[in-house]
């Protein structure tokens, strides 16, 4: 395929790759990021068919009673169920246990197999949801969606950042999230749509997520596998063919003999896991465990997954609270387009910080709003009904824009190649652990902490912006090479981590030492991004 686009010169240690931004990488982004459209639908899907009476009636018969009987309850305490918050969360516990199976097909068969493993449990998932007949089968039905999300986020942003050029790396990794957004949004329309088709609908809800599955499916056969896990796994010849195609360019003898050394250094390392444990490489661990933690603690998913079941407690009625969640889905996907087009201008750090100022900001005015305007446990006005979405929307924008996108973005472009796929496993399974936390969670909490739940949400927002503030460097444009130098080194307290000492020890110490020597590990680690 012919060239298209502007050349993307890139200068590790002062050698210059040609690269061009080709039709053919942004299709194959595309179709890979698609796994990011499934994971988005199953966020989406499950709060709206939670809060269909037809699926209540037949799987959550006490739920559903409740629910007809809110009168006599706290409208917060509706949907406060052990078994319906973990027809949600089950799925992101079988996503992390299925991360580590993942990590092991990633490094050994490749991201194209695992991409297209996680499309296959989808497919499975999918079946079995929406011909489910008891709970059991339902929950099977779950975890197999899940073990789809765990396989599907360990291989697809290792995949993105590795195909896609540098000077676009950061708007192209970010076609996973948004496309998280556009299945949540699609989500949202279709159980808009499906609400009023009794007693079927939530079934045609569930099983519309065969499109998403089978676009992921279809999609991880034809595209190409990056040239990263190409040659490390010895296949250079067509590493270098993959390369020459992606690049749109013949001229890839550097760029291709950078990865040839990647991938030696990468296979020095035994024991990936374990090596990022050590001293040196624990900047990277602490802030990938830290931004997926606050990521989830910011309660983006708390809203995500049961929005219309939070609009419905708040004294929306089905109708409007589907309608709610519409409109705060598309704030999702157009706030995600601008991450995209900010992301590698105005930096990381810029994003997060004024992110932070706008939701916690949004969260106490909602919180002071049904503290005021819902007491007695009454109906909320039409008028403060409105603000509240006004509100919701605030925060949903401000997070799509920073801590959604970057959460993964960050952790994909710090770590080395050699624990590349170890600390993409780590960045996935600390991120499902708190997600399920949350949705398992987040039902109960609401019935106890009523309006609280967010000011709950506002305090951890407070103490994400000042963790950015003083511990997350900016990573914009900086070469991977050039991370020690340009980012650990100059750091307050990381510097503390990366001395020289640190960076020559024990049995790995070798490929660190070849770093600091001739830097030839550190532009093995840029390249491997490309």
């Amino acid at each position: 395929m012919p060239a298209a686009g502007f050349a993307v010169p890139v200068a590790p240690g002062g050698v210059e790759f040609e690269a061009r931004i080709t039709p053919y990488v942004i299709i194959t982004c595309i179709m890979a990021a698609s796994g990011g459209l499934m994971f988005g639908y199953d966020v989406g899907i499950s709060g709206g068919v939670t809060s269909m009476n037809d699926f209540l009636e037949k799987f959550f018969p006490v739920v559903y009673r409740k629910k007809i009987e809110s009168q006599d309850n706290s409208p917060y305490c509706k949907y406060d169920n052990q078994g319906l918050q973990l027809f949600t969360s089950s799925l992101y516990l079988a996503g992390l246990i299925a991360t580590f199976f993942a990590s092991y097909t990633t490094r050994v068969w490749g991201r194209k197999p695992t991409m297209l493993i996680a499309g296959i449990f989808f497919l499975m998932g999918v079946v079995l949801n929406a011909a489910a007949q008891d709970l059991a089968m339902l929950i099977v039905g779950r975890i197999l969606l899940g073990c789809g999300v765990g396989f599907a986020n360990q291989a697809v942003p290792l995949f993105l950042s590795e195909v896609a050029p540098t000077r676009i790396r950061g708007g192209l990794n970010i076609l996973f999230q948004l496309n998280v957004t556009i299945g949540i949004l699609f989500a949202n329309l279709v159980n808009y749509g499906t609400e009023k088709i009794t007693p079927w609908g939530w079934r045609l809800s569930l099983g519309l997520a065969a499109i998403p599955a089978l676009l992921l499916t279809v999609g991880s056969i034809f595209i190409v596998e990056t040239p990263n896990s190409l040659i490390e796994r010895g296949l250079l010849e067509e590493g270098k063919v993959v390369l020459k195609k992606i690049r749109g360019t013949d001229n890839v003898d550097p760029e291709f003999n950078e990865l040839l050394e990647a991938s030696r250094i990468a296979a020095s390392v035994k024991h990936p896991f374990r090596n990022l444990l050590k001293r040196r490489n624990r900047p990277q661990l602490i802030i990938t465990m830290c931004l997926q933690f606050f990521q989830q603690f910011t309660g983006i998913n708390a809203i995500m997954f049961y929005a219309p079941v939070l609009f419905q407690t708040l004294g929306f009625k089905n109708d409007a609270s589907l309608y709610s969640s519409v409109i705060t889905g598309a704030v999702n996907v157009l706030s995600t387009v601008v991450s995209i087009y900010s992301v590698d201008k105005v930096g990381r750090r810029v994003l997060l910080l004024e992110a932070g100022v706008q939701m916690f900001v949004s969260q106490v005015i909602i919180a002071i709003l049904l503290a005021t305007g819902m007491k007695n446990d009454e109906e909320i006005s039409k008028g403060i009904a409105i603000v509240i979405v006004l509100m919701v929307c605030t925060f949903v924008s401000a997070f799509a824009w920073s801590w959604g996108p970057l959460g993964w973005l960050i952790p994909s472009e710090t770590f080395p190649l050699e624990t590349r796929s170890a600390g993409q496993s780590v960045t996935v399974c600390v991120n499902l652990l708190f997600t399920f936390v949350i949705a398992q969670a987040f039902l109960s909490m609401l019935c106890h902490f009523k309006y609280g739940i967010f000011l709950f949400f506002a305090g951890w927002v407070l103490i994400m912006s000042t963790f950015v503030l003083f511990l997350l460097p900016e990573t914009k444009n900086v070469p991977i090479e050039e991370m020690i130098e340009k980012v650990w080194r100059k750091h307050w307290l990381w510097k503390n981590y990366v001395t020289d000492a640190d960076l020559i020890d024990d049995e790995d110490g070798d490929a660190y030492g070849n770093q600091e020597n001739g830097k030839a590990n550190g532009k093995a680690y840029h390249n491997s991004q490309l």
